[in-house]
């Protein structure tokens, strides 16, 4: 069984480019896209950054949950709201202007 990370995002119906349109670099699997972009990896580190919060950036966690469970157990239990709130945002700014890629040519 593969898990959800290594899967390709080609889909019937859905618009599909062989490799990462951010970065051209790697197939575009969602852990590519969502964890491992040069592009994803940025976004994570400005917005934990700029929220403070002590996690460290996705790096070798087979998913997004799997980052998620790791960096709950070394953040302060106050900023655990934020950091839900992050494992949300960035995926989501990840995903839009991959979005824009696939569907507007930008």
């Amino acid at each position: 069984s593969v898990g959800l990370g290594a899967l390709q995002l080609a889909h019937p119906g859905l618009q599909h480019h062989p490799r990462c349109l951010l970065c051209d670099q790697e197939p575009e699997t969602i852990r590519h896209l969502l964890l491992e972009c040069p592009f994803a990896r940025k976004a994570w580190h400005e917005v934990l950054a700029w929220l403070r919060i002590p996690a460290p950036i996705p790096n070798c966690e087979p998913s997004l949950m799997d980052w998620w469970k790791h960096a709950k157990e070394n953040t302060p239990l106050i900023l655990h709201k934020a950091l839900k709130s992050v494992a949300l945002l960035v995926p989501w700014m990840v995903w839009k202007p991959r979005n824009s890629c696939v569907l507007d040519n930008a």
